[in-house]
């Protein structure tokens, strides 16, 4: 008698699990594709992104890589739909970035929340932290976390250097975020 009181308790454990387990979904995660561009400014009378620490350096030294090690930089940049600097602002990134090398590699160790202020993604954002080897031709960086429509965000973004002048850029995004 008592081995069939285990026998049947065994089976409703069981069941009890197997009910539970249909009953629970997984819930699958929305996929939203992004293209847009950023204007960094560092130049010229109204830089987007200004040094704010780091030892007297530039980039036109002999050595520009280690001459601007450990520079820090706040940055409020425009995203645009277009490359083009007159063409609808559709958000900001707003963060700090760090020149993170020393020696071959020009990297920067970034920090950025990308937020949207019109369109179907108005009020929301996203951030993005990691390193960004600048002079490769496409940076994959991960998206960590987000806001309103991009709440518990995950993903990654391809980062390609549309235009440079001088130390001024436009960078194009094409961005991949799973998010509720």
């Amino acid at each position: 008698m008592a081995m069939a009181m285990a026998m049947a308790s065994k089976l409703l454990l069981v069941l009890a699990l197997l009910v539970a387990a249909s009953t629970t979904e997984a819930k699958i995660p929305k996929r939203t594709n992004i293209q847009f561009y950023m204007h960094d400014i560092v130049g010229g009378p109204k830089p987007t992104a200004v040094r704010v620490a780091g030892r007297p350096g530039n980039f036109s030294s002999p050595d520009p890589i280690a001459a601007m090690f450990g520079s820090i930089f706040v940055m409020d940049n425009p995203l645009t739909v277009s490359p083009d600097p007159n063409s609808t602002v559709i958000g900001r990134a707003q963060g700090i970035y760090a020149m993170s090398s020393q020696k071959d590699e020009f990297s920067l160790l970034m920090t950025l929340t990308y937020e949207f202020i019109s369109g179907r993604h108005n009020g929301s954002s996203f951030s993005v932290v990691g390193r960004n080897p600048v002079m490769r031709e496409v940076r994959e960086m991960p998206i960590v976390g987000g806001t309103g429509v991009f709440r518990l965000a995950r993903g990654y973004c391809f980062a390609r250097t549309y235009s440079m002048e001088q130390i001024n850029a436009v960078i194009g995004y094409n961005v991949t975020v799973l998010h509720d």
